[in-house]
């Protein structure tokens, strides 16, 4: 608790940093915006097995022929994750979080891919399985669903790492579509935090394995511990990106830094994971911004 409580008030303060710097930017704001879309696609179509690699995804995106073949699946996995990730930038701004919402995103996450079951839940006896769990049944999907969304606007008073948590753990857990319920519920995410008035966050692929451990956790104890961690890093990381941009400082890279300033490379690897100093990830590259 104490450990969430110091991430939730360093990202209070970063949240209130950007605030101030943010007037009169908006240009800058959203080139930033943009440049991220590729890293938000690759990294969660990544966790689901995708075989893109980031260089890739950004040649898609800018309909750039690729040097191999690409099944027509993974192209559309990252041309409708990208469309998605940008239309919740405005969207999520001016409407709720409903379960209408939910479902014509997914409808335009899955189109030109499986048109069939594209922007409705299970039915009938259609059952999912991710490792050893299986969803809750299909007429349980509503329900499950309608509650997680009351239990989320329910806990306004609480930290926005813990409510993110809870939800995306509940969504994940009762699986409501037959394919696409993890990039739906890493959107969902940030739709909130959009909403909400936070940066969005981008999910690595590099922290995968602890990412199913958070799920692992969630399924034998309830907890949402690992998940917690995880969003907390997620944020701190996008608001040290954001803010060395809209600040204006020289950005370098890690080794770079460590080079000019005589500092053990892998003792600020350590400090940047623990986002104990203000690094952040670019490219799959720690980096940091110098006045």
């Amino acid at each position: 608790m104490a450990k969430i409580q110091s991430v939730s008030k360093k990202i209070n303060a970063l949240r209130e940093r950007y605030f101030k710097v943010s007037t009169g930017k908006e240009a800058l704001i959203k080139l930033v915006s943009e440049a991220e879309i590729p890293e938000q696609v690759y990294n969660s179509n990544a966790i689901e097995n995708s075989t893109l690699t980031l260089e890739e995804t950004e040649k898609i995106l800018l309909q750039i022929d690729l040097d191999r073949f690409i099944s027509e699946r993974e192209v559309f996995e990252a041309k409708n994750l990208a469309r998605v990730v940008e239309y919740i930038e405005t969207k999520a701004k001016e409407k709720e979080l409903t379960l209408d919402v939910i479902l014509s995103l997914h409808k335009m996450l899955i189109s030109n891919i499986a048109d069939g079951i594209a922007g409705r839940f299970r039915k009938d006896d259609e059952y999912v399985r991710v490792g050893s769990h299986i969803a809750p049944r299909p007429q349980e999907v509503v329900e499950r669903l309608e509650k997680m969304l009351a239990e989320y606007n329910a806990a306004s008073h609480e930290k926005i790492i813990k409510r993110i948590a809870k939800l995306h753990l509940a969504f994940e857990y009762t699986h409501p579509f037959v394919d696409g319920n993890g990039r739906i519920g890493r959107v969902l995410n940030n739709y909130l935090l959009i909403r909400e008035g936070y940066v969005p966050i981008n999910i690595k692929f590099i922290d995968r394995q602890k990412y199913y451990d958070a799920f692992r956790q969630f399924d034998v104890n309830g907890s949402a511990d690992i998940m917690e961690e995880i969003v907390g890093k997620a944020l701190t990381n996008s608001y040290h990106k954001c803010l060395a941009y809209l600040e204006g400082k020289k950005i370098m890279t890690l080794a770079e830094f460590a080079k000019l300033n005589k500092l053990s490379h892998s003792n600020l690897l350590n400090k940047a994971n623990r986002q104990s100093i203000e690094a952040f990830l670019e490219k799959n590259v720690w980096k940091i911004g110098i006045n």
